[in-house]
């Protein structure tokens, strides 16, 4: 005898059979429609009076079909061929709708694709333009020049008409927007891919030095062939605006779609430079200098204390009561484990994200920079920090508001020589830190450091200019190099000779040369102090 029958499972069952069936049918119309190498699946948006389309094509699509704005009919007669730009001129001014290209950025957009397992690049903004667009006599304008049409070819396959399938044929230019650096990155990939390697040029696009090659990949990126050739079928996320709507003039289309370009890149406020090293986990000196900065006892965070960085701003104001910026640390990181650690700069691919450094390197570099630290911290000046003073006392000049000690290891830049300076004793040249430290608190306790204003002082016309009464950015390097000097990393007469140069024309103003007495002298009369 059977058992009895369930009808709530019968009613489960068939639902769920004809959700599968369903489903194969979906799956079936779509790869039909999908199948169409002259329609893309996406989905419509609408955002005040414009509406745009988004789905996502492969690498290999984008490089073939998306071109650049200069490269559209409109401006063959004003077209650059070697730069891709638009000869800027009266004809043409009103007609742009993007900034110029800049070819030095090409080599390290690709690289970072190539290199970078996780790389990610935003969607691209495009605007679809048909032929008709720049024909006054096509029938897709009334009389009165309006379009009877929008340019974008879309067939909803929903009843809500969202989504469906936009014309992307061969017909139909397509060019970017928003994103034509990275279209650019792309096709320097498909050009590393069928040719083997990729020329690096400079913002002209004029060639520059040796071309990248695919044994250079293997051998830096341990890059392998078959990862770049599946590099190609990557998909990346693309939205299509038309270039002009239903009832538009040309001009009107034209307006909308500058404005368009200009609101996108108002939005889209740059992090700055301490954001960046916050947020940047692929940078081994960004890593180091932001764990340093929440960590070391001189700069960490605590109650009954004003904070001692700035996260944000890359400057400190006179007043402002803490020791540095985040930036600030960063660039002493690097500069003061640069020379351990060269292999985490990118500078030979100018603009790629480093490949973050492995743990134990980390850890390593860490350390280094901890003591670093530790050595600085037991400076008298960071001292009176513990003792009640404020940084803002130690940073003013004598001049500003309140007065102040004018300290050379209150201001940022002097922070970075320093740390530069000492990168090139320990690393390079073998010194130990713990003597170096000790001969920089001598130094400390003469007031080596303070003063920064006064002719007496070694920054003098280095880092501080007397004329604007202000600090020299402009002197970092040179007051590295008198560091290493006065802490014995000097000894080449001619190398000696070339500082005393560069310090006496530092202190030079209109043609009279300043003393460490505070007399015009001769620019030859000005010496290097004596060595600690």
């Amino acid at each position: 005898m059977n058992p009895p029958r369930n009808p709530a499972t019968d009613l489960a069952s068939k639902i769920l059979e004809q959700e599968n069936s369903d489903r194969e049918a979906l799956a079936l119309l779509l790869d039909r429609h999908l199948s169409r190498s002259d329609r893309l699946l996406v989905q419509k948006t609408q955002m005040g009076n414009t509406e745009a389309f988004i789905g996502s094509v492969t690498l290999e699509w984008l490089s073939s079909r998306v071109r650049f704005a200069s490269q559209l009919p409109l401006f063959q007669k004003k077209y650059d061929p070697q730069t891709d730009n638009v000869v800027r001129d009266r004809e043409t001014i009103d007609e742009l709708l993007q900034r110029p290209l800049d070819w030095s950025r090409q080599a390290a957009l690709t690289l970072y694709l190539v290199a970078r397992k996780n790389h990610k690049f935003p969607a691209l903004l495009v605007v679809q333009s048909p032929p008709w667009v720049d024909n006054p006599d096509a029938s897709e304008w009334d009389e009165n020049g309006r379009s009877r049409q929008s340019t974008c070819d879309f067939v909803a396959l929903d009843k809500d008409n969202t989504i469906g399938l936009l014309d992307v044929s061969e017909k139909v230019a397509i060019f970017a927007l928003d994103g034509q650096h990275r279209l650019m990155g792309v096709q320097g990939l498909m050009e590393l891919i069928k040719t083997g390697r990729l020329q690096r040029f400079n913002k002209n696009k004029k060639a520059v030095g040796a071309a990248i090659t695919v044994d250079d990949l293997k051998q830096q990126y341990h890059v392998e062939s078959a990862h770049l050739q599946n590099l190609a079928s990557e998909r990346i996320g693309i939205e299509f605006i038309p270039a002009v709507l239903e009832g538009e003039t040309r001009d009107e289309a034209r307006r909308r779609v500058r404005s368009i370009f200009v609101h996108v890149n108002l939005m889209a406020v740059n992090l700055s430079k301490g954001q960046l090293a916050v947020l940047n986990e692929d940078d081994g000196f960004s890593i180091i200098a932001r764990k340093v900065a929440v960590t070391h006892p001189l700069l960490k965070e605590k109650k009954k204390r004003n904070p001692r960085v700035n996260w944000d701003s890359a400057t400190v104001a006179a007043k402002s009561t803490v020791l540095t910026t985040l930036q600030a640390l960063k660039d002493m990181s690097e500069r003061y484990l640069g020379p351990k650690f060269p292999q985490w700069r990118s500078a030979n691919n100018k603009g790629l994200v480093p490949i973050r450094p492995e743990d134990d390197e980390l850890e390593e570099g860490l350390e280094e920079f901890k003591a670093l630290f530790d050595g600085l911290s037991s400076l008298v000046s960071y001292q009176q920090l513990d003792s009640g003073t404020e940084t803002p006392e130690m940073r003013r000049f004598s001049h500003e508001k309140g007065g102040g000690d004018g300290n050379l290891l209150f201001r940022p830049i002097g922070q970075i020589a320093l740390a530069q300076a000492m990168g090139i004793l320990v690393f390079e040249k073998g010194f130990s830190l713990k003597e170096l430290i000790e001969k920089l608190q001598e130094f400390d306790v003469d007031g080596g450091f303070s003063g920064m204003e006064y002719p007496q002082s070694l920054w003098y016309g280095v880092l501080y200019d007397p004329s604007k009464r202000r600090v020299l950015v402009s002197g970092r390097d040179l007051a590295a190099k008198l560091l290493v000097y006065i802490l014995g990393g000097i000894e080449d007469d001619y190398e000696r000779a070339n500082l005393r140069k560069a310090l006496a024309d530092a202190r030079t103003f209109e043609g009279k040369a300043v003393s460490f007495d505070g007399k015009f002298v001769k620019p030859k009369e000005v010496g290097l102090p004596e060595v600690l």
